[in-house]
């Protein structure tokens, strides 16, 4: 793997005993010692701590936020200009079909925006960023570290070094000192439990990772947990459940549109794709994401073919993303199926080992959410 980068905690990765594999051009962690299952059920219960330094972070400045703002709405369908200072906001990159380039988080830090991209995307969305210029200014962060700690622990963990994370909510961004590091925090995460990803200068990272899994609720946790975590929270998966192949609103991702930028809205539209991704959001897709438990106890992975019969017929979806829930201790799965077999407890079947197994349309998530929201009419 000597053509893979490195994240800063790599040896710390192999210290700890990690199965190390290629991802996304990094040689990254897909379990410890505990195991995929173990690391799963750690962090629902207490806490685990991910590294998640291939992930592309960037500023993004104007000569004022507003200007930055504005510039940043002709890329991504999210209402930039009206995100409170300190608040951050899932936010997709669109093509002019309708299809979805990448996703992200972007906040506002009061002078810039800041925004974390995948890893796989990371190249091409700066690259994309930067048809921006010389209306703003596009810069790579190179030298910071970013963890997530996750899981129903990690408040108390993170201000235990820093009291002032415990007065933050789902979706507040602050910078915090911990233990002399300053640290840009988000409570946020893609695991469906309450957390807080980090970035830190990438010279302190390891010695934060190492005083955060000093606490006994504190363990490392890989790729193959954090999978199973976002996928049993309903979470998509760049370049799985979403793509350039996918819309907004087949992947049922219509909220995070926020009404400004609909049909109607004081800034309708102005991004890529506008034409496409309004209309169905008002008239509905022929296709929609949906939730999927298969029946029995084998799991039904990426490209199962969905049919409507038990034999005959066509292919009419195919699963995205799948594999045994932990938490939910049954096989979970999502994909896409037209749009009248997307009610919940509607029976298809997937195609597993040359038979047809049942296959039920759920809701998602599979297991509830547990972010610390503010009430309702402080949100933004």
């Amino acid at each position: 793997m000597s053509d893979l980068e490195q994240t800063p905690l790599h040896d710390l990765h192999v210290e700890l005993g990690a199965r190390m594999v290629p991802f996304a051009g990094y040689e990254m962690p897909v379990q410890y010692k505990l195991g995929v299952m173990k690391e799963h059920l750690h962090t629902r219960e207490k806490a685990g701590l991910f590294d998640v330094s291939h992930m592309g972070q960037v500023i993004v400045t104007g000569p004022d936020l507003a200007t930055a703002a504005t510039a940043l709405e002709r890329l991504v369908p999210v209402d930039v200009l009206g995100l409170k200072e300190n608040r951050q906001r899932y936010g997709l990159f669109t093509r002019d079909d309708g299809g979805i380039s990448d996703d992200l988080m972007l906040a506002n830090r009061g002078d810039h925006l800041f925004l974390v991209v995948n890893a796989a995307c990371k190249a091409a969305d700066i690259a994309h960023l930067r048809t921006l210029e010389p209306q703003v200014t596009v810069t790579p962060i190179t030298d910071r570290a970013l963890l997530a700690l996750q899981g129903p622990a990690a408040e108390r963990v993170l201000a235990g070094l820093d009291p002032r994370a415990a007065d933050m909510a789902f979706m507040d961004v602050a910078t915090l000192d911990l233990d002399g590091v300053e640290a840009w925090v988000s409570r946020s995460g893609y695991t469906g439990e309450d957390g807080y990803e980090i970035s830190v200068p990438e010279a302190a990272a390891e010695g934060l990772a190492r005083r955060l899994l000093a606490d006994d609720d504190v363990e490392p946790i890989g790729l193959g947990a954090r999978d199973s975590l976002r996928l049993e929270a309903g979470l998509c998966l760049y370049g799985h459940d979403i793509d350039t192949l996918t819309t907004p609103a087949e992947a049922a991702l219509g909220w995070a549109i926020q009404r400004v930028r609909r049909r109607g809205g004081t800034r309708e539209g102005g991004f890529a794709g506008a034409g496409v991704i309004l209309r169905q959001l008002a008239n509905g897709a022929e296709r929609l994401r949906v939730g999927l438990r298969p029946e029995g106890r084998a799991p039904m992975r990426e490209g199962v073919e969905l049919f409507a019969q038990a034999e005959g017929g066509a292919p009419i979806g195919r699963i995205t993303s799948g594999g045994f829930g932990p938490s939910v201790e049954a096989p979970v799965a999502m994909g896409y199926l037209p749009t009248e077999f997307t009610a919940a407890g509607t029976v298809v079947y997937g195609e597993l080992r040359g038979r047809r197994v049942p296959v039920t349309v759920a809701a998602l998530p599979f297991v509830p959410a547990r972010f610390k929201r503010k009430p309702v009419e402080a949100q933004a």
